[in-house]
């Protein structure tokens, strides 16, 4: 099984503990290879997302820790960047030319203007009582308009381009299953999630297998159901835990394993020695 991760978060962010604190843990599972990817800066501030002003202080860190211990684990430095609308994305020049290993491409804020302040956004992610508000009172109660809104977002995101992996692509459902007349089966929802699958199959972008709930709420982004329609489109995937604590590095790991082999999947997609490459998806049991 392959052991690695690309998608974690650490103090320059919303992360529980220092980034060596994570990389610790890797080792003492035996990963072959870790990759930090903090919330990027946004135009606002928020509780999650990193400073600029931390940026240069983050990317010195992540590159000690990879002369520190380049003899026993491949270190990389990633980030998770917000799609907020045209004018900020991944594919801006400020995230362009910042000396990064690869990028990850996440919608959580859904703009409801252009001027882009934390007032002017409907966050995605966070309580379920606040995205149900958000539905109430911002899209009529209707969560098919919703729904609809961030799979726009998602679409415009990897149109503007700028990003190797598309982060928890589904993450629309994690609340919003719960709200009344959710459905996975129903053409609003199919429509524009195949819509942006196919799209991300045009663009050759690969995908991640976010295992953050796997083990909590038997949750992964995007949700098991899909995984053999990301096979026959033929979307490269890797797994990623998003963790925000060191003792869940590995956390759903073996579970997404085994589900990507039931669905067909004979290999992951891996940064090795610097370059993306597809590895033979082996499980050990």
């Amino acid at each position: 099984m392959q052991q690695s991760n690309y998608h974690s978060h650490c103090t320059f962010c919303d992360g529980r503990s220092h980034p060596e604190d994570f990389l610790k843990f890797a080792i003492s599972q035996g990963f072959r290879a870790y990759g930090f990817s903090s919330h990027s800066p946004l135009p606002f501030e928020t509780f999650w997302n990193m400073s600029k002003e931390d940026m240069v202080e983050y990317l010195q860190e992540i590159d000690r820790l990879k002369n520190k211990y380049s003899d026993l684990i491949e270190v990389y430095a990633g980030l998770e960047i917000d799609y907020l609308d045209q004018t900020y994305n991944p594919s801006i020049p400020y995230f362009q030319e910042l000396p990064l290993d690869y990028r990850i491409g996440s919608v959580h804020f859904l703009p409801l203007s252009d001027r882009l302040e934390e007032n002017n956004m409907v966050c995605i992610d966070g309580p379920y009582a606040e995205y149900a508000g958000a539905v109430d009172a911002l899209f009529d109660g209707d969560i098919r308009k919703l729904v609809k809104r961030f799979y726009e977002s998602t679409m415009q995101m990897v149109e503007a381009g700028g990003f190797d992996i598309v982060g928890h692509m589904d993450k629309i459902y994690q609340n919003g299953y719960r709200y009344p007349g959710f459905s996975f089966e129903a053409d609003w929802y199919q429509e524009p999630f195949l819509a942006c699958l196919d799209l991300i199959a045009q663009k050759g972008i690969m995908v991640e297998i976010n295992t953050k709930n796997m083990t909590r709420k038997q949750q992964s982004f995007p949700h098991v159901q899909y995984y053999s329609l990301l096979k026959e489109l033929g979307i490269p995937v890797m797994v990623n835990s998003d963790c925000h604590f060191p003792d869940l590095v590995n956390d759903g790991r073996k579970e997404a394993f085994s589900l990507l082999k039931e669905a067909g999947f004979k290999t992951t997609r891996e940064l090795i020695a610097g370059k993306w490459q597809d590895v033979k998806l082996d499980i050990i049991t």
